[in-house]
């Protein structure tokens, strides 16, 4: 499946209100489904995060069908990433994620890394490294999954995960690993 898009767009407007960043910074979020209609669901996604105040979709990788991680009895899943301009604060946007994918109808019942109707990860956010209760930046696993990293890739291969080297190179040491 191929669906690309790139947006331009300006800047989200700057705001001094509670959970917002005084200037806008550039985050990326890994999307995944694979129960339901995938494709439709990850669309609904891009848009609902559209339509939020602070937020600007700038750019959108294609969709790509990849295996399950972790606990394999389950289809098949649909993922992508968007590339974020934001004024929100990394919790901020974390509290915007989980309540898309109550939206959209995940409910988190039953096995980790199990099925699932949709599922946004803030991934990476302006190189911040950050460890608070219920949030790490960069994404504690971005580093070891092709599902998350193909997609950024395709969106910057220069991007840097911090600690660990850009896209490319990561995606490159995976592909290389037995």
């Amino acid at each position: 499946m191929s669906c690309s898009i790139l947006l331009s767009s300006s800047p989200p407007s700057r705001s001094s209100d509670a959970g917002r960043r005084p200037v806008p910074a550039r985050a990326y979020v890994g999307l995944g489904a694979n129960l339901g209609d995938r494709e439709a669901t990850l669309g609904q996604a891009i848009e609902l995060l559209a339509e939020r105040p602070g937020i600007e979709v700038v750019a959108v990788s294609s969709f790509r069908e990849t295996d399950p991680v972790g606990y394999l009895d389950q289809p098949r899943f649909l993922n992508a990433a968007v590339a974020l301009d934001t004024s929100l604060a990394p919790q901020a946007l974390l509290g915007t994620l989980l309540e898309i994918e109550r939206e959209l109808g995940r409910v988190r019942e039953g096995p980790r890394y199990g099925p699932r109707t949709v599922d946004l990860d803030l991934l990476l956010m302006d190189g911040l490294v950050l460890d608070e209760p219920g949030l790490e930046l960069p994404h504690p696993r971005v580093h070891e999954r092709a599902f998350a990293l193909e997609p950024l890739a395709e969106l910057d291969p220069e991007l840097v995960v911090p600690g660990r080297g850009t896209v490319r190179q990561l995606l490159l040491r995976l592909q290389s690993s037995p």
